[in-house]
């Protein structure tokens, strides 16, 4: 039975995939001209990706080095292409169902990327939770250089009026999600879809076809510099 165990288990590690095979040299004696063949196996194993796992008593480390033909470094792309997109490119591009090439304000992308899932919280502003028209602000501020009053209601009195059909990444969309009157807001992506902080999924990524924001739209603004509040 031991010896089955034994023929069990070495079945069993010569077929994983996920280390590297055992390097083999041959050395031939010069004076014979018999030739013999060695395997010689790393002191650390090796994984796919060239990643190294260098363990001692209780302790691993996970090291990984890059291949020799890694993708190049996406800031020194243009990212305009298929080809020098970046990685935050992809993904947004999966969430918005929208071209990659079309996505290409990696701040702006980077910003949601930061802040998703982030709590819902009623006059929160930072990562422990944040309501709709700080995020808005926070956003418009980091990632378009503009100041915006507190409140969505103020919001939407600030900026340009836009037709629904002409919006622009970086425009505020707004909804009456109470009664009356403005109570919430977000700003347009791309695609008809918009980032905002919401109540049930906190930060998140909607789409204005959605029944329940087709029904409660309110309408848009394109927010200026000069419409900015004093000392933002």
């Amino acid at each position: 039975m031991r010896f089955i165990a034994f023929i069990t288990v070495t079945v069993l590690f010569s077929s994983c995939s996920i280390f590297k095979p055992a390097e083999s040299r041959q050395a031939t004696d010069a004076a014979t001209g018999t030739t013999t063949t060695t395997t010689q196996r790393s002191s650390s194993p090796q994984f796919i990706g060239h990643i190294t796992a260098n363990g001692s008593s209780g302790n691993t480390t996970v090291k990984a080095t890059p291949a020799a033909n890694t993708v190049p470094n996406y800031a020194m792309t243009d990212n305009r292409t298929i080809e020098g997109s970046h990685a935050l490119q992809f993904k947004y591009s999966l969430l918005l169902d929208a071209p990659v090439e079309q996505l290409t304000n990696l701040k702006l992308l980077e910003y949601i990327d930061e802040w998703y899932g982030t709590h819902y919280r009623f006059g929160g502003n930072s990562k422990d939770g944040i309501d709709c028209s700080a995020f808005s602000g926070g956003l418009m501020a980091a990632v378009f250089g503009i100041g915006l009053p507190r409140m969505a209601k103020d919001q939407y009195n600030a900026g340009l009026r836009v037709k629904k059909s002409e919006l622009q990444e970086g425009d505020l969309v707004f909804f009456h999600t109470t009664r009356k009157g403005v109570s919430h807001v977000g700003v347009y992506v791309a695609n008809n879809k918009f980032v905002h902080a919401s109540l049930n999924y906190g930060v998140t990524i909607s789409d204005l076809n959605d029944p329940y924001y087709l029904r409660t739209y309110v309408g848009a603004r394109r927010a200026r510099i000069a419409d900015a509040p004093e000392g933002n």
